[in-house]
């Protein structure tokens, strides 16, 4: 984009292409692809991760060839909108156009899986059996949604937000309806928040006291419970689903625990993610426990030419001292993606990003920043109960984490300082005096 500016008379003139006015996503400079250079990075995963190497490789000026693999029906787009506006148009979620693949000489093959990967041959297999080759590969397939195991879970009516389509159902199907969300995760609440007002009616069904009660505290969660509560969202916590009933085969009611009985038309299920890494069961590289795919700081897997990132990967957190983590952030996936793609360019880079999310409902945003596992106690500044709070999340007499409402810019200044290595010690988050924040 061509900018110019001139001055005359005491007076600036800014001259600019028109069709940049209306670009809503700028972009660095980029070179194409080169016929005459034979080489191939596959990217597996149609998430934020895989769309920023591919970008990132272009921008440092590979010319090699690039493929996106995803299963979606979409190119990469926005995932975390979709349970904030279940509704939304495909255009508008969309992180880059048709065009801009084209004119990048980017692949995207959409609707495609991969099935397995075969790192001596260099070569993986699709579900429909064709072999493709690579170079150099980069798993970033994401999680899928953990789905209802109890009685009653195979009737329909019940879903789960895995993808563009599923966000479409879930908002069609629930207009009107009784509406039972089980899991009072964020993308539960998220969910919850946006039917409030178009459902007849929305559940909430939860293992803890609270939502979000474990990562974030007690207070919050009951404040964020509180403002769904305000939209006549009901709450059964510390509460579990035991069995699903039906009639003529679709949902009719949900049995809880303790009990209770809800009626319901619509099931949705926020319950937790499992990495999706089946795929790599024959390819010798290595996955944790809970199957998410090991790397090391530059993205790398224990297998030659082959790196992980995004939800799918347990890499180590600078901020906790290299402790490996799994962490399933927007943000986090794009810095993977970027950090991957410059190792593969063999431009030794290593993650050191700090976590950092938010949510959001009924006009309101949690901001997050650091990772609060373990956390002992919790400093809170301002009044939650008003909705305009920071919080301190402390572990070994160190903030490890921050969470705020109506408080920026807080929590991008702390990220920033926990980036830049400075420690925020307990008795910083104490003082009355919160000058040190830039607030």
């Amino acid at each position: 984009m061509l900018i110019l500016v001139k001055v005359e008379g005491g007076k600036v003139y800014v001259s600019i292409n028109k069709n940049s006015l209306n670009m809503t996503k700028r972009v660095k400079e980029m070179c194409n692809m080169s016929p005459d250079v034979k080489h191939t990075v596959l990217l597996i995963g149609g998430g934020p991760a895989s769309f920023v190497c591919a970008e990132t490789l272009r921008q440092n000026c590979y010319q090699g060839r690039i493929i996106i693999i995803t299963k979606d029906t979409l190119p990469p787009f926005d995932k975390p909108k979709l349970s904030k506006a279940l509704n939304v148009e495909s255009n508008k979620i969309l992180l880059r156009s048709a065009d801009f693949y084209q004119q990048h000489g980017i692949e995207v093959w959409t609707q495609r899986e991969v099935v397995s990967v075969k790192p001596a041959e260099k070569v993986v297999k699709m579900n429909d059996g064709t072999l493709q080759h690579y170079d150099q590969l980069l798993i970033a397939t994401g999680c899928r949604a953990r789905t209802l195991t109890c009685p009653g879970s195979d009737l329909k009516g019940i879903n789960v937000l895995q993808g563009y389509e599923d966000a479409k159902e879930i908002h069609s199907s629930s207009t009107g309806q009784k509406v039972v969300v089980v899991g009072a995760s964020f993308i539960g609440m998220e969910v919850a928040s946006y039917l409030s007002g178009k459902a007849a009616s929305v559940a909430v069904v939860g293992t803890t006291r609270y939502p979000f009660e474990h990562c974030l505290g007690p207070e919050v969660g009951k404040m964020s419970m509180e403002m769904l509560e305000d939209k006549k969202v009901k709450f059964f916590m510390s509460d579990r689903v035991t069995e699903i009933r039906g009639e003529n085969g679709k949902v009719k009611e949900v049995v809880l625990g303790s009990g209770t009985v809800l009626e319901a038309d619509v099931v949705i299920a926020g319950i937790g993610v499992i990495p999706n890494s089946d795929f790599l069961a024959e390819s010798g590289v290595e996955v944790d426990p809970r199957k998410a795919v090991i790397v090391d700081k530059f993205m790398r897997t224990n297998v030659a030419d082959i790196f992980g990132a995004g939800d799918v990967t347990s890499f180590p957190l600078t901020i906790r001292g290299d402790q490996r983590v799994n962490i399933g952030h927007w943000q986090m996936s794009q810095a993977h993606g970027r950090v991957a793609a410059l190792n593969m360019l063999r431009k030794p880079t290593k993650i050191e990003s700090v976590p950092f999310f938010w949510t959001a409902f009924h006009g309101k945003s949690i901001r997050f920043a650091g990772f609060g596992d373990g956390y002992t106690e919790i400093i809170i500044k301002g009044k939650v109960e008003e909705r305009k709070f920071l919080a301190f999340y402390i572990k070994d007499e160190m903030v490890v984490a921050v969470a705020s409402m109506m408080f920026d810019p807080a929590v991008a200044h702390i990220a920033e300082l926990m980036a830049n290595g400075h420690t925020i010690t307990k008795s910083q988050a104490q003082v009355e005096d919160l000058s040190w924040l830039r607030m």
